[in-house]
């Protein structure tokens, strides 16, 4: 089963969850993130999980970058890693 990274981009959270360049490694639990943000980005961390890939820009990717739903305060990349 493939795992995902997922590396904080920008944050300007305002309750202190996620830090500019905090990364966790998902295999199969949630990591430390409100519940917002996980709720955004489960769909496509889920898609990669699975082995597909994603609209990136003009091509498809095993990578997401999302906004955190409030007011895009944190920035969260997603990306497949192989171990």
């Amino acid at each position: 089963m493939p795992k995902v990274k997922l590396t904080v981009v920008e944050s300007r959270c305002r309750s202190g969850y996620c830090k500019k360049g905090d990364e966790f490694i998902v295999g199969d639990l949630c990591p430390p993130l409100c519940h917002e943000l996980w709720n955004t980005i489960y769909p496509s961390l889920y898609v990669l999980l699975n082995g597909g890939d994603l609209d990136h820009g003009e091509t498809r990717a095993k990578l997401f970058e999302t906004r955190c739903p409030d007011e895009g305060r944190v920035v969260i990349r997603g990306e497949v890693i192989e171990e």
